[in-house]
């Protein structure tokens, strides 16, 4: 009766004999899973490398209503040199907002969580968008939150967050004088439970204390308020995490709330804003994207054009942005899912052909390619819209250097249809890709407990060491300064294949050691200076410089929901050689390298990584 147990601990401890093996680890690499005190377990929702060499890992409320409605959010500053770690105060809910690495060596992160969602059949008390008109050019006006506004038939709904009103705009003077109302919108929610707060017309509301003109110039207009589904909804707070200090320092809020955005840093240092679900659930349009500026930390309206939430944006060489298709959940089917470089400067989309399975790209992984020089994105694997059980093997490549660019088929992924697959950029120009799964959130036991290596010379995937934990929604992967990658978070929708087992979320973090940290001695970086500018020579130190076969610089990782659009590694021409070092020379087009902190990664002929080095280029 026995027999099955002890020939599963036999299977077990032959595993880990096989994996243990020098020459295993020297082929494939090897996992470690690092289990954290539980007072400092979060939720990993977010993660960014800062130049400190710290990871930062951003849970907010985590996915947990209980925390939301309690005010408990988390972040945890964790250091992989020395296994440290320790919590951040975190002044709002950052769950599901954007982030991205400033040209300072600060993190921008931008929107979150104001409300959680709540299904049907859970919503108890009717609600709606509310739009708050001011009929004034006096003055704004703001409403705290908990303002009420009154219908015909005397019933109230009270808004869940403040709003602040604009004047009025006054064209024109005497009897040719034009008032233009302004409008802002608002979520309310009816202050009592059931139907008799329902409404299927628009109509108009008064503002309850208000009296005499200020009656006439502020009320309400709303459509309809319901007991309908009622999505999750954004926040426009943004925060600068400084790497010094290590905390938050807030920043001007955005003009539009946001949950689920993309933040995509500039040739300039400015950060370009699109996407996400804005304060009353609805997908923003497109004509609110927003442009931060990191030397005076305000923001500005930027060309109008719609994207389905977290979309994947790259910038090329060019200047111009490029959608992958990539996205991560929140938009119609037939609205902006196709691939296309955005030009800024006159706010035209050229379309990118060629992408297999276009209708299979939410939560698929796209990454620019090693080196950043030859502007190659490739897309990986994907799911059907929303809930859809459908996935798909496929790797698609954009060579966004041609003249006309198109999709060309890649290898298959070796583990077939994948969703949530994180793919990191490693120093000896590979790619990494882990974890994922069959089936949307992990459903019907679907992780795939698989890793593999992309190589774009061969355009083929070789087989990595398996990792142990399985990885699904809000996951991330990470490249470390060592040349490790640290694989966090997941949020699996059940725990067990018959799918009657609530999931809960996972706190192990994995690191991986790739194989070239097994093939010896790695090169060694003695003295780098701290700052290099576009275009210029640096010298840097080298324990054998006549070993140095590559150098690049890779911009840290700021990743969520698969989705890193901040890591690319920019290849360096090595243009001379002493007996102590190497000379370098960058390239200087701030559209190739943007402005920021960078880690530098000697290289030798087999691929070994150096330890890197950190580094600031400018402009």
């Amino acid at each position: 009766m026995n027999a099955p147990a002890v020939l599963g601990f036999a299977t077990d401890q032959y595993h880990q004999y096989v994996i243990n093996r020098a020459e295993y680890k020297a082929e494939y690499g090897h996992w470690q899973t690092l289990t954290l005190p539980a007072d400092f377990r979060v939720n990993a929702v977010h993660a960014s490398l800062l130049r400190t060499g710290k990871v930062l890992i951003v849970a907010g409320s985590g996915n947990d209503e209980k925390h939301f409605n309690a005010g408990t959010f988390k972040s945890l500053l964790w250091d992989p040199a020395g296994n440290t770690y320790k919590l951040i105060p975190t002044p709002d809910d950052m769950f599901c907002g954007g982030h991205t690495s400033l040209p300072d060596g600060r993190l921008l992160v931008a929107g979150g969580t104001q409300r959680y969602e709540k299904l049907d059949g859970a919503v108890k008390k009717a609600a709606g968008t509310m739009r708050v008109r001011n009929e004034s050019p006096d003055r704004a006006r703001t409403f705290p939150k908990g303002t009420v506004f009154v219908a015909s038939n005397g019933r109230e709904y009270a808004t869940t967050a403040p709003v602040t009103v604009p004047a009025a705009v006054k064209t024109g003077s005497g009897s040719r004088t034009v008032v233009t109302a302004s409008e802002q919108h608002v979520f309310v929610e009816a202050v009592g439970e059931g139907g008799d707060y329902v409404t299927d017309g628009r109509a108009q509301y008064r503002i309850k204390g208000l009296t005499s003109v200020d009656a006439h110039n502020l009320y309400g207009m709303s459509d309809k308020m319901t007991l309908e589904k009622q999505e999750y909804q954004g926040i426009r707070s943004a925060f600068e995490f400084n790497p010094d200090t290590e905390l938050y320092e807030q920043v001007t809020d955005m003009a539009h709330a946001r949950w689920y955005p993309t933040l995509t840093g500039l040739g300039d240092g400015r950060v370009v804003t699109v996407s996400g679900l804005d304060d009353t659930g609805q997908i923003l349009n497109g004509n609110d994207n927003e442009i931060y500026d990191p030397k005076n930390k305000t923001w500005a309206k930027a060309p109008d054009r719609y994207f389905p939430t977290y979309p994947s944006i790259f910038l090329t060489t060019s200047g111009k942005l490029f959608y992958s298709g990539s996205n991560a959940g929140y938009g119609p089917a037939d609205k902006g899912r196709e691939p296309g470089l955005w030009d800024l400067a006159d706010n035209t989309f050229q379309p990118v052909p060629g992408l297999r399975d276009p209708a299979l790209t939410e939560t698929s992984s796209s990454v620019l390619l090693p080196p950043a020089q030859a502007q190659k994105v490739m897309v990986l694997g994907g799911g059907g819209v929303g809930e859809s059980p459908l996935s798909t093997a496929r790797t698609d490549i954009a060579d966004l250097s041609a003249a006309k660019p198109a999709f060309t088929p890649g290898p298959d992924l070796p583990a077939g249809g994948t969703r949530y697959l994180n793919s990191v950029i490693l120093p000896d120009d590979t790619v990494f890709t882990t974890g994922g799964s069959s089936g949307y959130r992990g459903k019907s036991g679907s992780d795939l407990l698989k890793a593999q290596v992309y190589h774009p010379d061969t355009n083929a995937f070789t087989t990595a060491a398996e990792p142990a934990v399985g990885r699904n929604y809000h996951s991330e992967a990470l490249l470390l300064p060592d040349g490790r990658v640290a694989v966090l978070g997941s949020n699996p929708l059940f725990a067990d294949e018959a799918n009657t087992t609530p999931g809960g979320f996972e706190q192990r973090i994995e690191i991986y050691t790739p194989a070239y940290l097994f093939h010896g001695d790695r090169p060694q970086l003695t003295a780098v200076p701290e700052g290099a500018k576009l275009g210029s020579t640096v010298r840097v130190g080298a324990a054998r410089p006549e070993a140095v076969a590559t150098a690049k610089l890779i911009r840290p990782s700021s990743v969520t929901h698969v989705t890193d659009v901040d890591q690319r590694s920019v290849a360096l021409d090595i243009t001379g050689r002493t007996a102590d070092g190497v000379s370098l020379t960058l390239p200087d087009n701030p559209n190739l390298l943007p402005p920021g902190w960078y880690m530098l990664f000697l290289t030798d002929a087999a691929g070994t990584p150096s330890l890197a080095r950190w580094i600031q280029v400018t402009g």
